[in-house]
């Protein structure tokens, strides 16, 4: 027998209006100066400590990451919510998101410093020093993943630790070899709602890595926009993006409508396997449309604009979609 929960609204009400801000370190919006050669040159300004240290730890992409893992956590739990677990798995999260931002940061510092939209972060503008990053970054990354081991459970640690090093080790050197790190940084990207969904059960499952299959499918679409709204300054910085190759955005928009569509049929089976009721079913297949349909738009006509309504698009659906899905849980009894 299955019943829907009614007490998710309030849970996830606050986090929804929030995560309508911009979650991609793309999306950042700086104060420039016109520069020589019409090149743009952030103007200098002035931060605290609490700002500059918000952007070593990209504190949006980390407030996504925390709403994806609190996610899973809800949908997965039987029974009453343990919000004292949940505070552990988010607070052990948090610490090794923030450490794994941090260090990556630290690696591409000096790939940051020649784009526009990163020479502000805390390492080339000289706000932060190298070594105070390393071990910032180093200290919560490893006590994150030890507080999760301790005090949430060892599957949970496991995954925060995959994530970690995929994150570090494979996705962001990759970034200057070939346009599929794109592809391969969707894995640990789409861990943190395996975690949460772990740290409710004690263990992975079918239906948690369906959670993983969504998040994974959506981030493709998601960062293409942004790959192609700032091409040139990926070029500039050497990384291998997709759209840097692909001039003529032949294959970056195909591949944007390839995941898009299928991440429609991924995004029902919650609904399948009796995670989530009739109401999310009709969310999800409304949003998998305007989702599909963004992306056609894009490549119909590969412009800034049509990119940018495609990142609007896919910053909307994921908060969305994993609301509805809380919103309309349906409890094992």
């Amino acid at each position: 027998m299955v019943e829907p929960t009614s007490k998710a609204t309030e849970v996830f009400a606050a986090p929804l209006r929030l995560s309508l801000i911009s979650t991609a370190d793309a999306s950042s919006a700086y104060p420039v100066a016109l520069g020589t050669r019409g090149r743009g040159v952030r103007a200098p300004a002035a931060k605290g400590w609490a700002g500059v240290y918000a952007d070593l730890f990209k504190a949006r992409l980390t407030f996504l990451v925390l709403l994806t893992t609190l996610v899973g956590f809800y949908v997965g739990f039987r029974g009453p919510v343990d919000y004292v677990l949940l505070l552990h798995t988010l607070l052990g999260t948090a610490m090794v998101a923030s450490g794994a931002s941090a260090l990556n940061q630290l690696w591409e510092r000096k790939y940051d410093a020649k784009m526009r939209r990163t020479q502000d972060r805390p390492l080339p503008s000289g706000r932060l020093q190298p070594g105070t990053v390393l071990a910032v970054g180093v200290s919560l990354a490893l006590l994150g993943l030890i507080y999760l081991g301790l005090w949430v459970n060892p599957a949970t640690c496991l995954l925060g630790a995959g994530s970690l090093l995929a994150y570090l080790f494979i996705y962001t050197p990759l970034k200057r070899v070939t346009w599929l790190n794109t592809a391969v940084g969707a894995v640990p990207g789409a861990l943190p709602p395996l975690m949460g969904w772990a740290a409710a059960r004690g263990s992975w499952s079918d239906a948690g890595w369906v959670l993983f299959a969504i998040q994974a499918l959506w981030q493709v679409p998601h960062f293409l926009a942004i790959a192609w709204m700032y091409r040139d300054e990926y070029a500039r910085a050497g990384f291998q993006m997709l759209p840097v190759i692909d001039p003529a955005g032949e294959r970056t928009s195909r591949q944007a409508v390839l995941f898009t569509v299928g991440l429609l049929p991924v995004s029902l089976c919650p609904f399948l396997f009796h995670l989530a009721g009739g109401i999310y079913l009709a969310g999800a297949v409304a949003l998998g449309v305007a989702f599909i349909w963004c992306a056609v738009q894009f490549s119909r006509s590969r412009t800034i604009p049509r990119a940018r309504q495609l990142f609007y698009l896919s910053l909307l659906y994921l908060p969305v979609l994993f609301g509805l899905m809380a919103m309309d849980k349906i409890k094992l009894t």
